[in-house]
């Protein structure tokens, strides 16, 4: 759904943070102080070797993308905006960071792809062209539209091997049948943004894709549905789809694959659809997924393995997610998950950060958003 959080982020647009400082909102949020690095690490539990600390300060930071030649940028929905952090310096983190664009409709998605800049923002992808230094510059144009307004705002943008452009685009409700048929799938563009279709469908909101780089094959985690009786609080399972051309995985008719949702009651039409390949508990609202083929400063053991972010459930008694977890991977399939870091969450229930996206950086480390302590932190050993 639209952010709640957009009426005070408007107020912060233009505040960038650099490490250390406080921007306060009029609209009566204060952007938290961040603690020491130090802190950081006692909050929080991770592999044995490794260590986190925090890498920038930017209002809603929720999407990463990878630049040409290694830096970092951070898409702010709230604000608007694209940050580009540049630079890393001797203590990981960067030297600079500022503004590349603003003034976009919840930006989300990030791409570079044939020499230019992709963003997702809600109703449509939008294209920035480079400078002569790879950074993207000048006013954005629309590439394409869908749908968009009430309901799942957030949209993701990947180009797979086939250079096509991959959105996927949430749903405008909780269960319905949707009028608009972008709504609930992934789409996909040619790499211009022309001559969109329905790649894949069933989709509640598939908010983290990922291309695997051994099977080349697209991922998607996927926030399913609320409210199913008798038992919301642990179904139906959040998922994660390994998605095929012309492929229905449910919604709005089934969960967990072959499962009639009461309000349809449709077992003919369930039992066609595509199961996911791996559950989550449910309600734990995966978002971030990054595969580690590339992550030399994690566990060598974790190469064929990927990350999810789980962004945290809003609806169970005992609240569950807030963490990343492990997705173990065998012969091109997930067949398990275990926590990878954790502590965003205490024991009460409370939490003081919400993770969101993942990256893995031009050195090998593993970056990682936080929407509710508008911080990017960095793990590394």
């Amino acid at each position: 759904m639209r952010s709640p959080r957009l009426a005070w982020m408007r107020c912060l647009a233009g505040s960038v943070m650099v490490a250390g400082s406080l921007a306060a909102c009029s609209a009566g949020r204060t952007v938290a102080q961040p603690g020491s690095d130090a802190q950081l690490e006692q909050r929080l539990t991770l592999p044995a070797g490794l260590h986190i600390a925090y890498f920038a300060h930017i209002p809603d930071a929720r999407w990463l993308a990878l630049g040409p030649d290694g830096s970092v940028y951070v898409s702010s929905p709230g604000t608007g905006q694209i940050v580009r952090l540049w630079a890393v310096g001797p203590r990981g983190t960067p030297d600079s960071q500022r503004v590349v664009a603003s003034g976009l409709d919840e930006p989300h998605g990030m791409a570079f792809h044939t020499g230019a800049f992709y963003v997702a923002n809600t109703d449509g992808v939008v294209r920035f062209a480079l400078d002569a230094h790879g950074v993207p510059t000048g006013a954005p144009t629309y590439v394409n539209h869908y749908g968009h307004g009430s309901g799942h705002s957030t949209r993701t943008i990947v180009f797979g091997p086939d250079s096509g452009m991959y959105v996927s685009v949430g749903s405008s409700c909780n269960v319905c049948v949707e009028d608009d048929s972008t709504r609930a799938t992934v789409m996909r563009f040619d790499e211009s943004g022309a001559n969109g279709r329905v790649f894949a469908r069933g989709l509640r909101n598939a908010v983290g894709l990922a291309v695997d780089p051994t099977t080349h094959v697209l991922w998607a985690v996927v926030n399913e549905r609320d409210n199913l009786s008798p038992d919301h609080q642990n179904a139906p399972p959040d998922a994660l789809d390994i998605l095929r051309d012309g492929g229905d995985y449910g919604w709005p008719y089934c969960w967990g694959g072959h499962n009639p949702n009461p309000e349809f009651n449709d077992r003919t039409r369930c039992a066609s659809t595509i199961a996911p390949a791996l559950g989550f508990q449910a309600h734990s609202a995966p978002l971030g997924i990054t595969f580690l083929d590339r992550a030399t400063m994690l566990p060598d053991d974790a190469r064929g393995d990927a990350l999810v972010a789980f962004h945290g459930s809003w609806d169970r008694d005992q609240p569950t997610g807030d963490k990343v977890v492990r997705v173990h991977i065998a012969n091109g399939q997930p067949v398990s998950y275990d926590d990878f870091i954790t502590g965003w969450q205490l024991p009460n229930g409370s939490r003081w950060g919400r993770v969101a996206g993942l990256l893995v950086a031009a050195d090998g480390s593993l970056l990682i958003t936080d929407d509710q302590d508008d911080a990017v932190y960095r793990v590394y050993r």
